[in-house]
């Protein structure tokens, strides 16, 4: 089971605008640089407690797309506004709970799925919370240090 990255994202604080990276610097046990979810992470690390398990969020621009046709908005909406971390093609996220799998060079590990939210609801369109239930993307720690960058395969370790 592979995919690729097709676009990347850091929030760098809570409600904050999305920005799209170019490549990314992924710290194990922290997440993205720059991401509001790093800052969390080092925090905490730093007060001896450990890091969250939301340190990456996942999700396949298929379900975003197929999202976006059956919904249209009056705004015009980008995978950015979807507050994902990484954004993949052809790949079913689901299968990664619990299970290792490479970005690019980085191993991570599959916590939980990453559903919708009441937020997002709010910001890109109500129909979210039902229609994205199950297809919401995944959230997944980060296992290795390394780069990465849109176009680097996302495998399995099954594979």
């Amino acid at each position: 089971m592979s995919g690729k990255i097709q676009q990347i994202y850091i929030v760098s604080s809570k409600r904050g605008q999305p920005e799209q990276l170019e490549t990314a610097y992924l710290e194990a046990g922290k997440g993205i640089k720059g991401d509001r979810y790093h800052t969390n992470a080092s925090a905490w690390i730093a007060d001896g407690r450990s890091a969250p398990e939301n340190q990456i969020s996942l999700i396949d621009a298929d379900s975003i797309d197929a999202f976006l046709a059956s919904n249209p908005s009056e705004k015009q909406l980008s995978y950015g506004d979807f507050r994902r971390s990484i954004i993949t093609r052809g790949l079913n996220l689901n299968q990664l709970v619990g299970k290792d799998f490479f970005i690019g060079d980085v191993r991570c590990r599959g916590t939980e799925l990453c559903e919708p939210c009441s937020f997002l609801a709010q910001t890109v369109h109500s129909a979210v919370l039902p229609l994205l239930i199950n297809r919401g993307g995944l959230r997944a720690i980060v296992l290795e240090n390394g780069m990465v960058k849109p176009g680097d395969c996302v495998t399995s370790t099954d594979d």
